[in-house]
């Protein structure tokens, strides 16, 4: 059973239950209720928590949880939401409000792929689509460790420093440029995630209204900071070996672009890694054009058992403060754990820390605490070679299962990243079929959103770590070819 209908099933059952309570009479125990729902502890302590929030019980640590006079007053059953209105109201203004400034940021256009990558699916439905690897790949047991360990450190409530705790951030200097390489402390500024870093960078370093590079195909998550923030995102190939450097030269004189917005390291969605020799090329361009380049370091801690050595950031061989490094450390522990670096130097660091500072002030300390306590923690390293090798076992799956029933929809594919990048043929629906593998049972990615301008050919996105197995894979594989075959005839 999925755990939030559980979680609202016991809940309902016990909103019941305390109605034959006096005021103050004390409910059974976790462990008598996990007996007799057949339910696990933290469905119990959910929906006891649903009920305290009513108002209709009270838990007292080393007592138990009691009925309150509210429960008596109300007969048990959950409060109502909200007040009737008189009137319904009316809220067709806001059309003309909102679209004051439409034609200079497009927020809510923008934000739509991210709905549909941040949604999560029916529990009869295999997930194909995520953004995060399945919740059986995070390190739960590390990450509750880590949090408990921070609650008791000195100070773990006190105000953090503006730019993050400075043991952290040495943390992330090593880690990005290697010990004893040219990144310190001082380099690094903490955000509130990898999204965070992002919308930080972009709106710091390119003007409303600026236009800004980016790749083609290319993370949805950018080009919406982008239109947000009154940016015009302009396309710029990718093939193989990553970003075309030749047309990155030429988008560059045609644009007078200030931001070149990349991901060298399994991009999402081609799996592309940057050749050597365009790594250089793009560092001398960008120099070239006086142009920043955000590197979005994403997929570093997700490649597999089975990959070769990964090239250096751009970051560790960038002397000159061209590169604006983003990492993370979400996607390889939790979407909760919302903790990432932005790496700069020179004037272009102060202004991201202001940029920073006016949105959020800092990021809270007991989670960067958490952050240095798990990283710290010889379970890291331990966690970090069971995701590589859970990540290739999915890829194999997907890549086995590809072959064997949709031959001839997988390119090149590298050990590294969480998604595969399928080319549909022409003339093919995409989104039809997105929607026809939805009924099938599987959620993909229609290939559309990842095109700042008009795609060349449909695609779609298959999101392998997404799966709670290496078999789930390979059934949302057989589910989409269903989807595929009632589609295309």
């Amino acid at each position: 059973m999925n755990e939030r209908s559980s979680v609202a099933e016991l809940a309902d059952s016990l909103r019941l239950e305390v109605q034959r309570y006096p005021e103050g009479r004390k409910l059974p125990s976790s462990r008598a209720l996990m007996e007799r729902h057949q339910v696990s502890p933290g469905t119990v302590s959910r929906a006891i928590a649903v009920l305290a929030a009513e108002g209709l019980v009270v838990s007292r640590p080393g007592a138990g949880v009691f009925r309150t006079a509210a429960a008596a007053a109300t007969g048990g059953a959950a409060p109502p939401h909200a007040a009737p209105h008189a009137r319904p109201g009316d809220l067709s203004w806001q059309e003309v409000a909102l679209s004051a400034d439409a034609g200079t940021r497009d927020a809510g256009a923008g934000a739509a792929p991210m709905f549909g990558v941040l949604n999560v699916p029916p529990p009869d439905v295999l997930d194909l689509n995520g953004g995060y690897p399945n919740a059986s790949l995070q390190p739960e047991r590390l990450l509750a460790a880590a949090l408990a360990r921070a609650g008791r450190r000195p100070g773990a409530w006190d105000r953090p420093p503006v730019d993050g705790l400075t043991e952290l951030r040495s943390w992330f200097a090593r880690d990005i440029g290697g010990s004893g390489g040219p990144l310190g402390a001082g380099d690094v500024l903490i955000t509130a995630g990898g999204q965070s870093a992002l919308t930080i960078a972009l709106r710091s370093l390119a003007a409303p209204g600026a236009p800004v590079l980016v790749e083609s195909p290319t993370y949805p998550g950018a080009v919406a900071v982008a239109r947000a923030a009154g940016l015009r995102p302009v396309p710029v190939p990718v093939d193989g070996d990553g970003v075309r450097t030749d047309l990155l030269a030429a988008a560059f004189d045609a644009t007078r672009a200030r931001v070149f917005f990349c991901q060298p390291l399994f991009q999402n969605p081609t799996g592309a890694v940057l050749s050597p020799g365009r790594r250089a090329e793009v560092l001398r361009i960008a120099r070239t054009a006086g142009a920043f380049v955000i590197e979005d370091d994403f997929a570093r801690r997700l490649v597999h058992a089975d990959a070769p050595a990964l090239p250096r950031p751009l970051a560790a061989d960038d002397p000159d403060g061209v590169v604006v490094h983003l990492s993370s450390l979400t996607k390889a522990t939790s979407p909760n754990l919302r903790i990432g670096a932005l790496t700069a130097r020179g004037p272009a660091r102060q202004r991201l820390r202001a940029t920073q500072v006016v949105d959020s002030f800092f990021v809270p300390r007991p989670l960067q605490e958490a952050a240095l306590e798990l990283v710290s923690d010889p379970g890291w390293a331990r966690h970090l070679r069971t995701l590589g090798a859970e990540l290739r076992d999915r890829r194999r799956a997907a890549v086995a299962a590809l072959r064997h029933e949709l031959p001839g929809l997988l390119g090149a594919h590298r050990p590294g990243g969480y998604h595969l990048w399928l080319r549909l043929p022409d003339g093919t629906d995409e989104t039809v079929l997105a929607a026809a593998a939805l009924r099938a049972g599987v959620l993909v990615t229609p290939g559309r959103p990842y095109h700042p301008a008009e795609p060349p050919a449909p695609h779609l996105r298959l999101s392998y770590a997404a799966a709670d197995s290496a078999a789930m894979v390979t059934e949302g594989v057989r589910r989409l070819r269903r989807a595929y075959e009632e589609t295309t005839g």
